[in-house]
């Protein structure tokens, strides 16, 4: 009898300890104060147009920028061969299969949009206080990215990456999970756009001509131009649905402003 009582004991222990689990990833966080969220906005848009702090904080926005070509190749049937970071801030992501169609089209496309849709995702969750769960999707995406990397700095880039929000994500109180998570969600955001304008400099200079709008081009027949324009327009609506989910409920008073 000592030994099932005990053994019992256990079972339940595991199963509280599982419940508690779930509820800290799934459950919704407290209210942040709406200074938080203007804060971490203009925090965000300080770093993308700062030359220094931009340069830095360049390296997430790539991250994002080539797990979406691994994403869009993966879903469209294509064979994903490696993804490779640079320190310059530069990438690139290597898949096989037919060099024209849709899946190509998809998989060029994803690219410039992702950073931008993710923080869009990142807003819909923020939206809903699910703060933590936020984060540990962020952990699972980069994890499952680290997996496909083929070059050092590249590993090293996305494990420092990962476990970096996953400290805060178990470690860090709660308003300092919310400060990290609007933070990164407004820099994917606002930092979407500005590499759209970058693209388009280097373009002009004849300094990027395999782009993936110029790839885009060949496999389409349609301009470059047009390409680099789609990413520009869908990324600043993007930003502008986005600041309304994250700011939304605190103008429309549906959450407190003090």
């Amino acid at each position: 009898m000592g030994a099932v009582g005990g053994a019992r004991v256990g079972s339940l222990a595991v199963i509280s300890s599982i419940g508690e689990l779930w509820d800290k990833v799934f459950g919704a966080q407290p209210d942040p104060p709406p200074w938080l969220v203007l804060v971490t906005g203009v925090i965000a848009l300080t770093v993308v147009l700062t030359r220094t702090p931009w340069r830095v904080g360049r390296n997430a926005i790539t991250i994002a920028h080539e797990g979406g070509h691994a994403l869009a190749a993966v879903l469209t049937g294509r064979r994903l061969q490696g993804i490779r970071l640079h320190s310059d801030t530069s990438g690139l992501t290597l898949s096989a299969g037919r060099p024209t169609g849709p899946g190509m089209v998809f998989t060029l496309l994803a690219g410039y949009l992702a950073p931008s849709l993710i923080g869009l995702a990142g807003a819909w969750l923020l939206g809903g206080n699910r703060i933590t769960l936020l984060l540990w999707i962020a952990v699972a995406l980069l994890v499952a990215m680290l997996v496909m990397v083929r070059n050092a700095y590249g590993m090293i880039s996305l494990g420092a990456t990962a476990g970096l929000v996953f400290s805060v994500s178990w470690f860090a109180p709660p308003e300092v999970q919310a400060a990290f998570a609007y933070a990164g969600v407004w820099f994917l955001l606002i930092g979407g756009v500005r590499p759209v304008g970058e693209l388009q400099s280097m373009r002009r200079g004849g300094r990027m001509p395999q782009s993936d709008a110029d790839q885009l081009a060949w496999v389409t027949h349609l301009p470059a131009l047009l390409w680099v324009a789609v990413f520009g327009l869908v990324n600043l609506f993007v930003l502008v649905v986005g600041a309304g989910l994250l700011a939304g409920p605190f103008l429309n008073g549906s959450r407190p402003i003090f």
